[in-house]
């Protein structure tokens, strides 16, 4: 079962960050509504400019802190409690503005992998 989590661990970690670090200005199928960027999608969502500042920030923070956590298990909870609340927030979004589900098949697994690792 460890070697479960730790593969959980880095494939929640390493795709936030793939997405916020490395495709933040590339279209995918995922974004919400028709936006090609990350800063298209907030707007789409009617969220203000600085909050995809801030939400980035943290699941970046969120996403590296669970990445560490494989080695300092101390911040499993923190890490995964964050990242599980911000992808709610995605999920959220994502219904705001009635995306087709499918939009929303990213953030909703990895709120259900956060949760395993939470809650196992």
């Amino acid at each position: 079962m460890e070697y479960v989590m730790i593969v959980l661990h880095v494939i929640v970690s390493l795709s936030i960050l793939n997405v916020w670090l490395l495709r933040k200005n590339k279209a995918t199928q995922w974004r919400g509504g028709d936006a090609t960027t990350i800063v298209q999608e907030f707007e789409r969502y009617g969220l203000p400019k600085w909050s995809y500042h801030v939400i980035g920030f943290i699941k970046i923070i969120g996403a590296i802190g669970l990445f560490v956590a494989i080695w300092v298990p101390e911040l499993t909870q923190p890490s995964a409690s964050i990242l599980a609340v911000l992808l709610l927030g995605s999920i959220s979004m994502h219904l705001k503005i009635k995306d087709p589900f499918i939009k929303s098949l990213p953030a909703l697994s990895f709120f259900i992998i956060c949760l395993t690792i939470l809650f196992f």
